[in-house]
């Protein structure tokens, strides 16, 4: 199905564009890759590039359409020694700086193996996934571990996954959905897995007014920042990110970020319910009351089954006095309850105003009253203050 109508949202946030674009290009070539010969002059007519930005991350990206062949990686038959020995340098810091000599390693667009038989070269085990059917040829002539297809979502699965890292070397910046193809990689890599996303700088475009390196087949100008947004936003935290290659070339080396583990807060849950419970049932008749009505208050109310065990819960907020707690339903009072209904301890829940109140109690209330507070570690329990 042929598109049609200019991008009008970011690629990454989804945002709209700002009003106006920043710059209108007429009569551009259509595809940097495809040049006319004798037989297509005729037909072969320019396009318009439309250069916008994202209102929201920030992101300079065209309303066009990708060109036609932006699944496979085009890169010229044959890399400058320079590069060569750049990119040698480059592969083989990166596993020895994570470990990685022997490990599985994906690249992901390899052309025609450019890059990858370097990435073997220097000792990793290294596999291609590519979509244009006569490179994967190529690649495997060479004895090159690749596969034919292109990551379109996070449900893609490539061949010989998961894989302990992975590189990205400018491609991104062709894909009219990044996040699709960030998000696939994510899914196909190993939890601990470290990667290299490389982009054209779109700083060093700007310092040096680089107006002719907008071109129909970048969709996407990364700054350092956007990039970072953009691998933030799909799963990637940012070990460091650098202008290599004449500044030509945004480097960003990432790491795959995983859930935070809160396995522990399970442990403390269990500890503070049954140290709460323990205290609650040394006095007799209920006769224990609670400051504070907020919502740490209310969580552990309710994580520590107390309701039907606490007389009632203090606090200070005349909006609050007369409701009950939510779930647990007990009564709200204000202060004057302590006055009027003795109870024989009070626990403190009143977040960063604890200590304040813990001095109120003793200052005030009656001389014999048990006062704990609610640390972050448990139960404080302050000496009976009795004269």
């Amino acid at each position: 199905m042929k598109q049609v109508g200019p991008i009008n949202t970011c690629r990454v946030c989804g945002q709209n564009y700002f009003d106006e674009t920043l710059l209108r290009y007429e009569n551009m070539p259509a595809a940097a890759q495809y040049l006319p010969d004798d037989k297509s002059l005729r037909s072969d007519k320019g396009i318009n590039l439309e250069v916008c930005q994202c209102s929201g991350c920030g992101l300079v990206q065209l309303s066009n359409h990708p060109v036609p062949y932006y699944k496979e990686v085009v890169r010229a038959t044959a890399i400058s020694e320079e590069m060569r020995n750049f990119r040698l340098s480059q592969f083989e810091n990166f596993l020895q700086r994570f470990s990685l000599e022997g490990r599985k390693i994906i690249e992901i667009g390899c052309g025609r193996g450019e890059y990858l038989s370097l990435m073997q070269q220097c000792g990793a085990d290294a596999y291609g996934l590519e979509h244009s059917e006569e490179s994967v040829a190529h690649c495997r002539k060479d004895r090159l571990k690749v596969s034919r297809g292109f990551v379109e979502s996070d449900g893609y699965r490539i061949d010989n996954a998961p894989f302990d890292a992975f590189y990205l070397l400018n491609f991104l910046e062709h894909l009219p959905d990044p996040n699709a193809v960030l998000r696939g990689i994510y899914e196909n890599v190993t939890d601990n897995a470290v990667g290299l996303v490389e982009v054209p700088n779109f700083d060093m475009i700007l310092r040096k007014k680089l107006f002719s390196e907008f071109t129909s087949d970048h969709l996407c100008y990364f700054t350092r920042e956007t990039l970072n947004t953009a691998l933030r936003l799909n799963g990637f935290e940012i070990i460091n990110c650098d202008e290599v290659w004449y500044d030509y070339i945004i480097s960003a080396v990432v790491k795959k970020k995983g859930k935070v583990n809160l396995s522990n807060f399970n442990e403390c849950q269990a500890r503070l319910k049954d140290e709460i419970q323990e205290y609650v049932a040394r006095f007799k008749d209920n006769k224990v009351a609670i400051w504070g009505a907020g919502h740490q208050a209310f969580t552990v109310i309710s994580l520590a089954n107390l309701s039907g065990k606490i007389r009632f819960v203090v606090d200070s907020a005349g909006f609050k006095q007369g409701k009950y707690t939510p779930a647990t339903h007990i009564p709200i009072v204000s202060p004057d309850a302590l006055k009027a209904e003795a109870v024989d301890a009070v626990i403190v829940m009143a977040a960063g105003y604890s200590n304040e109140v813990a001095t109120i109690l003793r200052q005030t209330y009656d001389n014999k009253m048990h006062i704990s507070i609610l640390r972050d570690y448990g139960l404080e329990y302050l000496e009976n203050h009795e004269a």
